[in-house]
């Protein structure tokens, strides 16, 4: 890590500190990209989980980063759906299995605070990455180059931009591109727990009327919580004892771990979506939650995120080897091309599977009840899906929305 300089000149900028702009600036740098990375130091504390799919695992160990991610991180062996709306027409269990791919595990469960301390370590020790502790107060954006002022007075120029500054990015609004946002009327309380019986390595997701109810393996006997409710039941739950949260949970959870224990602060976060009109301009790229937002669903949005690192390393490094401008709309072209298909086909799955789940509307009962009993039924349809939820293209992709 180089020291950070009141003026800054480089190839590629990268702003924000959360996991999506850590590995855009270790993966920039490995490709031989200098790159400045505005941040603060520290690695942020997020007692959440993220669940990464093994597309998003193999780009961490390119990074040689995933040794040190894996020691605290569970493997997700089997994918439990359950129907727990007891509506007129319910869904069957159903079960997804890693081993019906041929694969070991789906991807791992992996705690945030581990994920980033992990990150910031390896930005501060890459020669190719120039740390500045600060926050972006300004960005411009020119023919030439793409220019980062910081609170204190730094400025950074570069080629290229990568705005992953999050859902009310500065550099975004500075480029001038829009916004499509829209809520849900559901908040998810986050929390992880301890639990007197194995989980084996079998994420369970209960589809109730308020939204998912889903329990995703940790370490030992512990898994993570995504309950999403109304507000008002989520700020409930939230402020109760922890004994009487642990039993609430474990009523909801049919008590298929055993006896709860709540062993992080409850969090809760409403429940809303976004997407950019475009991902790129002139110097600038979007990725992560710049670009989408969308509810805790099939554990798609940093997976999604990593797609879109993915596909911005391969698209500066075409534009490298053809001699081109790392930071013109020409050499971003592609990538623009790629991610807002994938991201509007994402955002269209996610949000129909999460209104479905609201709607009383029995012809998208039926429709959902009939897609999950063909899912446990047929074979073929079923690895369809499991592929096409850890990796698009590989399945089938639902029609745009947007």
């Amino acid at each position: 890590m180089a020291r950070a300089k009141k003026e800054i000149t480089c190839d590629a900028v990268v702003v924000g500190g959360g996991p999506s702009g850590r590995i855009t600036a270790l993966a920039l740098a490995k490709t031989d990209v200098k790159t400045a990375l505005v941040a603060s130091l520290d690695a942020p504390q997020d007692a959440r989980t993220t669940a990464l799919w093994q597309k998003s695992i193999d780009l961490l160990k390119d990074l040689g980063i995933w040794g040190d991610i894996l020691p605290t991180a569970e493997p997700l062996k089997t994918m439990r759906m359950i129907d727990g709306s007891k509506r007129l027409i319910r869904s069957p269990e159903t079960l997804f299995e890693s081993a019906e791919l041929g694969v070991e595990e789906f991807g791992y469960n992996i705690i945030n605070a581990e994920l980033n301390k992990v990150l910031a370590a390896a930005c501060s020790a890459e020669d190719n990455i120039t740390c500045v502790d600060d926050f972006a107060e300004n960005a411009a954006f020119s023919e030439e180059k793409a220019v980062i002022t910081t609170k204190t007075g730094t400025t950074v120029s570069a080629d290229l931009a990568v705005a992953a500054d999050g859902r009310n990015s500065l550099l975004r609004t500075s480029a001038g591109i829009e916004v499509k946002r829209w809520s849900y009327p559901q908040t998810a309380l986050v929390l992880n727990l301890e639990h007197t019986l194995p989980h084996r390595g079998i994420s369970t997701e209960f589809h109730t009327p308020t939204g998912p109810f889903t329990l995703v393996p940790l370490p030992g006997r512990r898994s993570s919580l995504v309950c999403v409710e109304t507000a008002e039941t989520a700020d409930r739950l939230k402020t109760m004892d922890k004994k009487l949260l642990a039993r609430d949970l474990e009523d909801r959870a049919h008590s298929i771990l055993g006896k709860f224990t709540v062993i992080s602060e409850p969090q809760t976060f409403p429940l809303s979506g976004m997407t950019a009109h475009s991902v790129v301009a002139n110097r600038l790229s979007l990725i992560g939650e710049t670009a989408h937002v969308f509810p805790p669903v099939g554990a798609q949005g940093l997976n999604l995120s990593m797609r879109d690192i993915a596909d911005l390393i391969s698209a500066v490094a075409a534009a490298q080897a053809k001699g081109q401008d790392i930071g013109s709309l020409e050499a971003l072209k592609t990538f623009e091309h790629k991610r807002m298909a994938d991201i509007r086909s994402r955002t269209n799955a996610v949000d129909m599977l999460n209104r479905s789940l609201l709607t009383d509307f029995l012809p998208v009962q039926a429709a959902r009840s009939a897609g999950m009993y063909l899912a446990g039924k047929i074979g073929p349809f079923r690895r369809l899906l499991m592929r096409e939820g850890m990796a698009p293209g590989t399945g089938f992709q639902l029609r745009p929305y947007l």
